[in-house]
């Protein structure tokens, strides 16, 4: 726990990247496998991750990522996207992710009716089906962060882009995916602005 620990109080939203330092692959494949395994609301991992090299792509993504210089000047970038039509109840992706189980077909049809009725009584009255998968596409954004500050990387999740531009940019398919966040990695440059956090006793509570 100390590790995590550790690497949590190094990460920070580094605003100034080393252009010169480039992540060796391993490490990048090391923190992309923390966001595929990562855990998602019944196993639906609905993302996928677009690390993007090109380096005319990336000048175009930093114009839609309000011109934030670490889209170009970080190692790396990716984007994440979601899939908020796939995890429909009656689409093919579901009945997949399902039968991956290997249950017996009661069973299978049981579960099947428990995702449905938890999506139509617990998520369709609240928020999009968008909103929803980009919940989880987080939890897969915090894992990378968190691998990535444990070997020394840093990282900046940015919420700060127009999103129909990077879509536009990158030419994603609409009608399967929305981009969820974009976050940059690489080596910090200089000096950076200090973590700041509450303190335990205004976020944790016991009862």
């Amino acid at each position: 726990m100390n590790e995590v620990l550790k690497a949590l109080h190094f990460r920070h939203a580094c605003k100034k990247f080393d252009p010169n330092r480039q992540i060796p692959v391993d490490d990048l494949l090391a923190i992309l496998e923390c966001g595929r395994i990562s855990p998602s609301s019944f196993g639906m991992e609905p993302w996928k991750f677009v690390v993007v090299q090109d380096r005319t792509l990336r000048e175009k993504l930093r114009k839609a990522c309000w011109n934030q210089m670490q889209v170009t000047d970080a190692s790396e970038v990716v984007v994440i996207l979601a899939r908020p039509e796939d995890v429909k109840p009656d689409s093919d992706f579901v009945k997949y992710k399902f039968s991956r189980r290997n249950l017996d077909p009661d069973a299978e049809k049981a579960y099947l009716a428990r995702y449905r009725n938890h999506l139509e009584t617990e998520i369709e009255p609240i928020m999009s089906y968008y909103a929803w998968t980009s919940k989880q596409c987080y939890i897969a954004l915090a894992n990378m962060l968190t691998a990535a500050a444990a070997t020394g990387i840093d990282s900046c999740p940015i919420e700060g882009f127009h999103k129909k531009e990077v879509e536009e940019v990158l030419e994603i398919d609409g009608k399967q995916f929305e981009v969820a966040v974009v976050f940059t990695l690489g080596y910090r440059a200089g000096e950076q602005s200090p973590q700041l956090r509450s303190d335990a006793s205004e976020v944790i509570e016991y009862r």
